[in-house]
């Protein structure tokens, strides 16, 4: 059932009608069927210089897993994208796509271009389904071994990369999951935890050791892992909330957006009674942000039964930074955009938040990431009644293992300084990679770091020998 000639316009992908899912948690986005992934597939052109994968951060050879589908071969299609991505299912949902391989598409420039993302997860979730999932361990050992602190997507890449080689890898994880973000942040109807531990699992199956409830700082040093281990990547990610600054945040029923989506999703609150997590679940709920880590919370909160939720953003819907799609399907569920609107107060009663005060804001110069700057607008203060709100507009690194590791620079906002190149730290033998160097970015952007710093402990360790 291929398309042919007709190449202008994507394959749609099945999705929860709006009206149901707003209700619960399942994921929103149902994939391709296989008629559906060969007659996307049959839209590559088959590049002899494929633009899209220089958009690729892991560097996955795109033309060819999608040439396996259009043959349905799809174990080999699966096979070929594990050559360089061990988080398959993982990045064909929540990769943006639309700003990396798929801009770069040939297509793209007079139509829609390939669902690149989409054909990945097609072939993930097949070969997941299957249960034939087959594992090459490394034919050598080279008798050294690496420890990973952190277990996000930059600390996983970097593991299974490294094992593949012959390293024996240890992974220190905080928390009593491994996962990171794909596990306590992105929420289950985006990023299903069955598909994460599903992920997690075949890593371990390459033979990476994962080690939980290990507190960098507290359960053991940055030091005794440094003194027993040949190399270290330090991939702990931004986990730091931000607040405003602004009178009553420190109100019952105000939540960074970090502590509102662990109890929903590591905690499990949306299990609810199930699982008894405290969670104060509002009728009226604010969300300030417009990220992606936005429109995750607000999406949640409706789901965890607010009736109405306000998405707060200073500026315009052209400068929202969350991913397109997910903006809309926020839209689709009937989270209400208040745009160019800042809190400047939160209001509380008897202790516990009753409402926000804004302003209104309208847009000037640019400022320095390239965007117009949000302006107040004299005297247009008006008031929101709520009775929860979730702060959502970033976070930075967490100084517990910073600050707590001698020699390691660190720049003026508190992340690791690395050299440019080999992401090597100011200790010999150390490395740092995500969002612990950059701040809070994609999760495929972490993962490229870290398939670049396990090149470089490779490197490291070779020569060291």
């Amino acid at each position: 059932m291929q398309r042919g000639l007709d190449i202008k316009k994507r394959v749609d992908m099945l999705r929860q009608k709006p009206e149901v899912r707003a209700r619960n948690f399942n994921e929103v986005a149902l994939g391709y069927t296989e008629d559906m992934a060969l007659e996307e597939a049959s839209r590559c052109l088959g590049c002899k210089k494929p633009s899209c994968v220089k958009g690729c951060p892991v560097e996955i050879d795109i033309p060819a897993f999608i040439e396996f589908i259009k043959e349905s071969k799809y174990k080999e299609a699966i096979n070929k994208i594990k050559e360089k991505n061990s988080l398959p299912a993982i990045c064909g949902r929540v990769c943006p796509q639309e700003e990396q391989c798929e801009i770069n598409c040939v297509l793209a420039k007079k139509y829609e271009p390939v669902a690149i993302g989409r054909l990945e997860r097609f072939v993930a979730d097949l070969e997941r389904a299957s249960g034939e999932l087959k594992v090459k361990k490394p034919r050598k050992t080279m008798g050294k071994k690496v420890a990973i602190i952190g277990s996000g997507p930059a600390g996983l890449t970097a593991a299974a990369d490294l094992t593949r080689i012959g390293y024996g890898v240890t992974i220190f994880e905080a928390l009593h999951k491994a996962g990171g973000v794909l596990t306590y942040g992105i929420p289950e109807f985006r990023l299903p935890k069955d598909i994460v531990a599903a992920e997690i699992d075949y890593i371990r199956m390459l033979g990476v050791e994962i080690k939980v409830d290990y507190v960098i700082g507290a359960t053991i040093t940055s030091k005794e892992i440094i003194d027993a281990f040949d190399a270290v990547f330090i991939a702990t990610g931004a986990g730091l909330p931000w607040f405003m600054g602004i009178p009553g945040e420190n109100l019952i029923g105000v939540y960074s957006a970090n502590e509102f989506l662990t109890r929903s999703n590591l905690m499990k609150a949306y299990l609810f009674p199930r699982w008894d997590t405290p969670i104060k679940i509002g009728k009226r709920v604010a969300v300030v942000g417009g990220g992606n880590v936005a429109m995750d919370s607000a999406r949640t909160a409706l789901r965890l039964g607010a009736e109405e939720v306000y998405l707060l953003y200073r500026r315009g819907e052209e400068e929202l930074p969350a991913r397109k799609e997910e903006a809309e399907n926020a839209k689709e569920e009937g989270i209400i955009f208040r745009l160019l609107t800042n809190p400047v107060e939160v209001i509380g009663n008897d202790g516990h938040v009753s409402a926000v005060k804004c302003i209104r804001m309208e847009l000037g110069e640019p400022d320095e990431s390239g965007r117009r700057r949000p302006v107040p607008v004299p005297n247009s203060e008006f008031v929101i009644d709520i009775d929860v709100i979730v702060m959502a507009i970033g976070q930075g690194p967490n100084p517990m293992l910073t600050t707590s590791t001698p020699g390691l620079e660190l720049n003026k906002n508190g992340y690791i300084v690395v050299d440019e190149e080999t992401q090597e730290t100011s200790i010999k033998g150390v490395f740092a990679g995500g969002d612990i160097v950059t701040g809070a970015a994609t999760v495929i952007s972490a993962m490229g770091a870290g398939k670049r710093a396990a090149r470089s402990v490779d490197t490291y360790l070779r020569e060291k020998s």
